[in-house]
């Protein structure tokens, strides 16, 4: 079996224990504990900030260790821990403890996979791997939550927990049969791979004070503040409406992964061609426009549209975004902690979209709470937008264009142009 072929399974079983219980939660702690959106939405807010605490750490454990499939081996047991044992809490506490363990898991598997990726298919070939990628990840979720629709009729909402764990072991059986010989961690930063000499890695400073990467992770951050607990607050307005939240969650989830599926492979395809930052900017747009659907819209049928939109913006951030580290980060050897730190400052609008979310609701009812939602959105696609005409993008591509033909020199490497000038490299192994 391929090595690519090992990233698809572990991408379909890891699609959908990366965040736990997910959606899912909210539903759960509502109908087994009485638990009301503020209550949920502060704890989640407290795992989310405990996780992107962990996320840069993890990172440079990533680019440090050089062993992904180790990694993703531990991350999975402990989001299957951790699952497992919030099936019998009710407590404020073990709820807490229980999902920190699930969320440090799910924390280190997004690095961790990118770097077995990178190290099995180079950079060259990983925007369209990413899209391959993405696209078993999501339909990995939408297997799981139509197992999670059909099951809950005969075994009630405790289906979730067990669809997850088995979920979790054959993610674990999948990265620890992928040939070894595939990887390689040169490869996985972009040393040169038939050389002995080890490049020294890029220092913590340069990468956390590269502007583009700042307005990037501030972006994003202010897309998953509105993006990150609004399918959690539809399912507790549908618990509120005596609507049964949990099959509808689960369909929901379903066709927003159903429509990631051809979006994620579209934007992998896409993202040579037309620009990385150009996705990121569709993806910011779409959101506004699912909040104001889920405001005005009651009836759950209806609200399938939202959730396509959801599909459409989430399936395009799944893909842009590591490939815009590894193209801003390229023979550090610091991209997973440059992934990992920008997960950490856009889980801050994550954490605390739960949290938003639920006071919006407190205090505005339902239909402010989802406005209150999109509206960080729009601003998010701000600073996207001028992220994409700043002279770090566009500017620079032209400028190094018009360089090479009044000069016959080669200016500073670029996306466009790092291609040509690279030493050739010896083609990965993939079997």
């Amino acid at each position: 079996m391929l090595a690519t072929h090992h990233l698809a399974l572990i991408n379909v079983f890891t699609g959908d224990i990366q965040g736990g219980l997910g959606p899912f939660l909210g539903t759960w702690l509502a109908q087994s504990a009485a638990w009301s959106p503020s209550r949920v939405g502060f704890v989640t807010t407290l795992v989310g900030i405990g996780s992107l605490l962990m996320s840069g750490p993890f990172g440079a454990l990533v680019d440090r260790l050089g062993r992904p499939r180790l990694l993703i081996a531990l991350a999975c047991g402990a989001i299957l821990c951790g699952t497992l044992l919030l099936l019998p809490a009710r407590g404020v506490i073990p709820v807490f403890a229980a999902q920190m363990l699930a969320a440090a898991g799910g924390t280190l598997l997004l690095p961790a996979v990118t770097a077995l990726t990178l190290g099995i298919v180079g950079k060259d070939r990983f925007p369209k791997q990413q899209g391959r990628n993405q696209a078993f990840n999501h339909l990995g979720i939408l297997l799981a939550a139509g197992g999670i629709g059909l099951g809950t009729g005969w075994f009630g909402p405790a289906i979730a927990f067990w669809v997850l764990g088995g979920m979790a072991v054959l993610a674990i059986v999948a990265t620890l049969t992928t040939p070894g010989h595939c990887y390689n961690a040169r490869r996985a930063v972009g040393w040169q791979e038939d050389s002995d000499n080890k490049p020294e890695r890029a220092g913590l400073r340069s990468i956390v004070s590269d502007r583009r990467l700042l307005v990037l992770a501030v972006a994003l951050a202010l897309f998953n503040l509105g993006n990150g607990g609004m399918l959690s607050l539809l399912g507790q307005k549908l618990v509120a409406t005596a609507v049964d939240a949990t099959s509808w969650t689960a369909r929901y989830v379903m066709v927003a992964q159903l429509v990631m599926i051809p979006v994620a492979l579209f934007a992998g395809s896409l993202a040579d061609r037309r620009g990385r930052r150009q996705l990121l900017v569709a993806a910011c747009a779409v959101l506004p426009v699912r909040a104001a659907l889920s405001a005005f819209i009651d009836d759950p049928v209806w609200l399938i549209s939202a959730e396509i939109l959801d599909g459409v913006a989430s399936g395009i951030i799944g893909v842009a975004v590591p490939v815009v580290v590894a193209d801003l980060t390229w023979g550090s050897g610091r991209t997973q902690t440059a992934l990992g730190s920008l997960n950490a400052i856009q889980g801050i609008g994550g954490a605390l979209s739960a949290w938003y979310g639920g006071l919006a609701q407190s205090v505005l009812g339902w239909t402010g709470a989802f406005l209150a939602l999109g509206a960080p959105a729009l601003v998010a696609l701000a600073l996207v937008l001028w992220l994409d005409t700043t002279s770090e993008g566009r500017g620079t591509r032209r400028r190094d264009a018009a360089a090479e033909t009044s000069s016959g020199e080669a200016a500073a490497p670029t996306q466009g142009t790092r291609k040509a000038r690279r030493a050739p490299e010896r083609k990965p192994e993939t079997a």
